[in-house]
């Protein structure tokens, strides 16, 4: 004898012989579910019974998409994001009047029926014949849920939305089977439980206990009877009943709703009566969903996390597979952001560049040796609005960046690790004309060669007609002269260089393939901050490279299940010996201690780094590093339009920026900030012995004459007699500007003159 279930309801066959025994009664069936009559349909009883055994035997139910948290190192919040925000509670932790009050409005005799409600579907029948209209449905509440089943299934895809709400005979017979297996599986409690975390109930809130925060602000566990009333009520028609925007409506679908849990004996009438008197009582919490949302200015490293889990194969992969766990949610994401150097980044941002500036800054740090990204900022916020930007300026455009702006004498560095690790000597000469064709031919890869054109031969020079060697690679270095490096490179051979790039991680940030070409030493390809940040960790690591890493773990929840997840870890590989990164650092360490990059010190912290301005002052950069931080800072227009001279930044004018004068003092704040209560740690240095007297000052790529017109008052010996007058107020140093002459001076004769910017005819990026 087929049993009977303990809610009076019929087990599966017999459920599955009723509805077949009443198929001759199809028009009614289906017309209680809101379809036409059997004649519209043409379904007779043979063809309901094979539509029926056709379906599949085991229904799909996919995990509810929930809120997704990014946390910082230390556990606190970022952000939340989500497709849905929904947070799935069991039913203990739902008030007793909530359930009882969805129930009486939705389903009353839920606890009574089966799968499908025929008592109501002939109800329903009655009351749609007598009104000559589909006025009333029957769809029990395991029925809608079975249904929001495959609205959640069908994701954001309109398409798929459209084909799990269609009204045709297939889905409503297919939801009909769905529903008698459900009663038969999980049983009235547990649909109970699963209707209120799927269904929907305006204003962006999935889910009980997502409506109880955002109408409430409270927890689904704590909700009134008028409170629950007022949910319940909305999930017929979450627009039109919207408290929000009418409350009137609202209020008196919550009557009807308390009306009903009298009539049906969940509550008495005077309980029904003193719950009518009260106001909706409305404390409404505003969705905060995205990026948008994440503090300490995180929002661009909030995104970048994203982007990292929708491109990153161990999350899946395909795409598709990616996107949607992403969608579905319920992740906990810890990130390897600190938060105090984030914020001591964008606490420097601030005070040095506005986001209503002309130009934009972009700042970034990387831990040496690991990896972890720990800080990612920029002047203009995350937005949609004035001076504000979806694009991260810091990262490569694949990761939502742009398309990367020049590094300038940054790169620099890069080409000297090559020529070290090639052989070259730490004190190298090199003539270094003020002014040079580009020597040809140029070894390559595979064999190849680069041949400067005989008849039209592509040229370069020093920032000014004073620079003249010969020089040795730490002075060269130090005034970042253009022909040096080009005299270098094409000693060494192209390649040389271009490998090292690759094994330091440095690409072009839209992707393409770094050109075979020597004028690639002054720093002409266009990388991303968070890339030199990168690059410059190696030398800080002592030549090992680390690939950067933005996620420490990541935890998924699917029903009351937690599961961790994969993440991507860093590869780390060595690029270069110790000795050449030593060397590298020995040659830095210079630039900040009394070269051009002495605005980017720490004090009594050793610290290592370079300056970069690039041709015409469409960008600045200062990217240096201790032992335990790397971080780049670029300063320029992301539209590489406006040129950095007659500028006002930060509430500050500038005749002319170098990369010393504003990312200098901007790296010098965010990484003494970051870097407050860290261990002070030296540099491995090594001895490099002078080539020839050192009769001239250490100007550096910004000093010297090169880019910010000198050293100044910083003892730059290129200044007027041995510095005693500095350079010009772009200075480095400090020095006062040189006074405009009563008479004429020859070209040259003051080295670090205000003639110290740009770089003239193809002399780039210093």
């Amino acid at each position: 004898m087929p049993k009977k279930r303990s809610g009076g309801g019929l087990s599966p066959t017999q459920q599955a012989a009723k509805f077949l025994g009443v198929s001759v009664l199809a028009g009614a069936v289906l017309a209680g579910i809101a379809l036409p009559a059997v004649g519209a349909l043409g379904l007779a009883a043979k063809g309901s019974v094979e539509s029926f055994d056709e379906l599949p035997v085991n229904m799909k139910t996919p995990p509810l998409s929930q809120r997704t948290t990014i946390l910082d190192s230390d556990g606190g919040q970022i952000a939340t994001v989500y497709s849905r925000d929904r947070t799935v509670v069991p039913l203990k932790d739902v008030s007793p009047y909530m359930q009882k009050a969805i129930v009486a409005i939705e389903d009353s005799r839920f606890y009574q029926h089966g799968a499908v409600d025929l008592k109501g579907v002939l109800r329903a029948l009655d009351k749609n014949a007598r009104s000559g209209e589909v006025s009333q449905g029957a769809s029990t509440l395991t029925q809608q849920y079975v249904k929001n089943v495959f609205v959640e299934e069908a994701g954001d895809d309109p398409t798929k939305v459209a084909q799990a709400t269609q009204q045709t005979i297939g889905r409503k017979i297919r939801e009909l089977k769905y529903a008698i297996q459900v009663e038969e599986e999980l049983g009235k409690k547990k649909i109970l439980e699963n209707y209120l975390n799927i269904t929907f109930f305006g204003q962006q809130a999935y889910g009980v206990e997502a409506a109880a925060q955002r109408y409430f602000s409270k927890s689904a566990k704590d909700l009134t009877l008028e409170q629950s009333a007022l949910l319940a009520g909305i999930v017929q028609s979450p627009s039109r009943y919207d408290p929000v925007n009418d409350e009137a409506e609202a209020l008196k679908r919550r009557n009807t709703v308390l009306q009903r849990m009298a009539a049906v004996g969940d509550i008495s009438t005077a309980q029904a009566a003193d719950a009518m008197k009260a106001p909706l009582g409305l404390k409404v919490s505003k969705p905060k969903n995205g990026c948008i949302t994440a503090v300490k200015g995180a929002g661009f490293f909030c995104d970048y996390v994203r982007e990292v889990f929708l491109t990153d194969p161990v999350f899946g992969k395909t795409k598709e597979q990616r996107a949607k766990i992403w969608n579905q949610g319920g992740l906990t994401i810890r990130t390897t952001m600190d938060p105090q150097s984030q914020n001591a980044a964008q606490r420097s941002i601030k005070d040095h560049v506005y986001k209503s500036d002309e130009v934009a800054t972009a700042a970034t740090i990387v831990q040496p040796g690991t990896g972890k990204i720990l800080a990612m900022g920029q002047s203009r916020p995350y937005g949609f609005k004035k001076n504000e930007t979806q694009i991260n300026l810091s990262v490569d455009q694949s990761m939502g960046g742009g398309m990367g702006y020049q590094p300038g004498s940054t790169f620099k560095p890069i080409v000297a690790a090559a020529a070290l690790e090639d052989g070259m000597p730490a004190n190298k000469m090199y003539s270094s004309p003020y002014q040079m064709a580009y020597p040809s031919p140029v070894s390559a890869c595979d064999g190849k060669q680069w041949v400067n054109d005989p008849n039209n031969p592509a040229k370069l020079q020093n920032e000014n007609s004073s620079e003249v060697g010969p020089y040795d690679m730490r002075e060269a270095t130090a005034k970042s002269v253009n022909t040096y490096y080009v005299q270098m490179i094409s000693d060494i051979g192209i390649c040389p260089v271009t490998t090292m790039a690759k094994k330091m991680g440095v690409v072009r940030a839209d992707g393409d393939k770094m050109p075979q070409v020597p004028s690639i030493a002054l720093g002409t390809q266009e990388m991303s901050p968070l890339t030199m940040a990168n690059a410059y960790a190696t030398f800080a690591s002592r030549g090992m490279h680390c690939t950067p890493v933005a996620i420490e773990s990541v935890s998924r929840r699917v029903g009351d299940k937690t599961t961790s997840l994969q993440v991507p870890k860093s590869t780390c590989s060595r690029a270069m010996s110790e000795n050449t990164a030593d060397t590298i650092n020995t040659l830095l360490k210079g630039v900040v201690e009394d070269g051009t990059g002495t605005k980017a010190g720490l004090g009594s912290r050793p610290s290592a780094g370079k300056t970069g301005t690039t041709d015409e002052r469409y960008a600045a950069w200062f990217v240096g590093y201790t032992p335990n931080m790397a971080g780049a800072v670029w300063v320029g227009d992301p539209a590489h339009k406006r040129k950095m001279s007659g500028i006002t930044i930060g509430g500050r004018d500038y005749g002319k920026v170098f990369g010393g004068e504003v990312p200098g003092p901007i790296w010098r704040d965010m990484m003494s900030g970051a870097l407050e209560g860290k261990p002070v740690e030296n540099f491995n240095t090594v001895h490099i012995p002078d080539s020839k007297p050192r009769d001239r000052g250490d100007g550096d790529d910004d000093g010297g004459g090169r880019d910010d017109g000198g050293n100044g008052g910083n003892g730059g010996n290129d200044g007027f007699i041995g510095g005693l007058v500095g350079g010009n107020n772009n200075g480095g140093g400090g020095g006062e500007p040189f006074p405009t002459p009563s008479f004429s001076i020859p070209e040259g004769f003051f080295r670090g003159q205000s003639n110290g910017g740009g770089n003239g005819n193809g002399g780039r990026f210093g």
